[in-house]
């Protein structure tokens, strides 16, 4: 059984409008390159690569750890607006007053994947996590609050919107692999996954 608040809005994003976002993050990907994060304490380095647009960007690196910063951590300038695309889709299904802050920006190539985890770095739980998936399928699980819970497994499609929101905003979740060669949108392959997130909490709640 999914949690509470969890859904999957599948083809979300028809061909013409992840054909307009796959422009928008090619020209971010441009101002903010793709890097490789490491794992806090051991510095392994993850699967994935990423970047970030927004005002705050998602980073973590053996020194220290997971954490939220205004800057590219190798080319230290300000991370890329987002996309005004994003900001429209975060407006119609979040239901969330405030806008994101950040919108991490992972790249999967062959053979990567996304151990569980949890979405818990931020000070606004209040807010929804939206996921989009561009490019290959990738298999996809979500459990539960505890990391032992089952998990269900399903398959992410190019054009779809995961929402992560109520019961299920902290739900352990991951990707376990990649389809390749199950879309034709992203000219290199793979994958890329969006993850918009509100990071502070918003006044307005109180």
């Amino acid at each position: 059984m999914r949690p509470r608040g969890f859904r999957l809005l599948k083809g979300a994003l028809d061909g013409a409008a992840q054909e307009r976002l796959r422009s928008a993050i090619e020209a971010v990907v441009r101002s903010a390159p793709f890097f490789t994060p490491r794992m806090p304490r051991t510095g392994t380095p993850c699967s994935v690569r990423m970047t970030n647009c927004g005002p705050l960007g998602w980073v973590t690196d053996q020194e220290g750890g997971y954490r939220y910063q205004a800057r590219h951590p190798e080319t230290g300038r300000p991370w890329p607006p987002m996309p005004r695309q994003l900001l429209e889709l975060w407006e119609e299904i979040s239901a969330f007053g405030a806008p994101p802050e950040a919108c991490l920006v992972n790249y999967y190539g062959p053979g990567a994947r996304l151990g569980s985890h949890r979405d818990a770095d931020e000070d606004e739980a209040r807010a929804p996590v939206v996921s989009v998936s561009l490019g290959d399928d990738a298999v996809f699980h979500i459990g539960g609050l505890e990391r032992r819970d089952p998990k269900q497994r399903l398959i992410l499609q190019s054009g779809d919107v995961v929402v992560l929101g109520g019961a299920a905003r902290l739900a352990y979740h991951g990707v376990d692999r990649i389809l390749p060669g199950t879309s034709d949108l992203l000219p290199e392959g793979g994958r890329i996954n969006l993850t918009l997130r509100r990071v502070a909490p918003w006044a307005a709640l109180r």
